[in-house]
């Protein structure tokens, strides 16, 4: 037997179906017998017995060019050298937002996190990778809506941002969605739901819902990084997501 052959057959399938959100797996006598000592092809020729069926991936559209606004980059300009609170003192980027200056769907999280930090952009690492793929779930590209965060500079060790943080970046955020006007706001987590409808109810009794802030339809979801840590909850966040398009589906037929 090539060991090593079999080995690594059996690993890049293994990685292929967590790729897909596959979790729970039970595997037939016949591979963990090819993996013990059958030939290196025996492993890539089983199929494990699934204990529930793959969804779809749904490939996130290729991307289109984003439309430039003029008032959006004056007003990021005014603010990308923001010191008004601690944060800014371990920041490599100000992360302003990214997306259609015209989106009527805008999703908002809590704070950049490293590769944010880096990039300067909003949700670009493993947790925006799965906020594309959920965007996309509903028919939408990244270019067609907007992202951006409660504050703009990555808190220390990628903690929760206070609340005085949050109340100092907030005014960027409110001219944010004054300029972009969108239809649904969608928060990305408990803290940035938590804190945009003054409300310390847990997050699993915010989700599920339509809410209301200012007069903009707003529902909350888990936030990209939880699924990661805990794949069970990309079900409740399908059915957010197809009562999100169903708003919005609403809101364009009325007008």
């Amino acid at each position: 037997m090539n060991q090593n052959g079999s080995s690594g057959s059996a690993i890049k399938f293994f990685e292929q179906l967590i790729e897909l959100g596959e979790t729970e797996l039970m595997l037939r006598k016949e591979l963990v017998q090819a993996l013990k000592g059958g030939t290196s092809s025996a492993a890539g020729r089983m199929k494990p017995a699934i204990s529930k069926p793959v969804q779809t991936v749904v490939k996130p559209q290729a991307r289109k060019s984003i439309p430039k606004s003029p008032e959006l980059e004056r007003f990021y300009q005014e603010i990308k050298e923001c010191t008004k609170c601690r944060l800014h003192e371990g920041r490599t980027k100000f992360v302003f937002g990214v997306g259609n200056p015209k989106a009527e769907i805008m999703f908002i999280g809590e704070a950049p996190g490293r590769d944010e930090d880096l990039k300067g952009e909003p949700f670009v690492g493993r947790a925006g990778q799965l906020l594309d793929k959920i965007i996309a779930s509903i028919g939408f590209g990244r270019e067609e809506v907007y992202i951006a965060n409660m504050v703009k500079c990555r808190p220390p060790e990628n903690r929760e941002p206070q609340p005085d943080e949050m109340e100092t970046c907030h005014p960027y955020l409110l001219k944010q969605i004054e300029l972009i006007k969108p239809k649904i706001i969608c928060c990305l987590g408990r803290v940035s739901g938590q804190y945009l409808l003054s409300t310390k109810e847990a997050l699993g009794r915010l989700r599920g819902k339509i809410h209301d802030y200012n007069g903009i339809k707003l529902l909350v979801t888990y936030h990209p990084a939880a699924l990661l840590r805990y794949p069970e909850y990309k079900k409740e966040t399908w059915e957010d997501m197809k009562l999100l398009k169903k708003t919005y589906e609403g809101l364009r037929s009325n007008g």
